[in-house]
């Protein structure tokens, strides 16, 4: 899918974008690189934290929430909060 970000030279500059003309995909596709959660889940009866994608794919899996905020934010991601 193309990058609506990217200028046709496959730079990553930022360029603008008619936000009004931009596929359902591409919509979808925004900010999918730089936005992350955390979700703790059970894996060989250890609890632990992992980290999904903003589309929930998931990424890493961290010994607690402090590792994996510290992970998400060294990958210069944006952590977020599930509702």
């Amino acid at each position: 899918m193309k990058n609506p970000f990217e200028n046709g030279s496959g730079s990553a500059e930022v360029v603008p974008v008619d936000i009004r003309r931009i596929t359902g995909a591409e919509f979808l596709a925004l900010g999918m690189s730089q936005i992350a959660y955390m979700k703790s889940v059970m894996h060989d009866g250890e609890q632990l934290v992992a980290i999904h994608a903003a589309d929930g794919t998931p990424m890493a899996v961290a010994d607690d929430e402090e590792s994996a905020l510290d992970a998400i934010l060294e990958h210069e991601m944006i952590p977020t909060l599930l509702q």
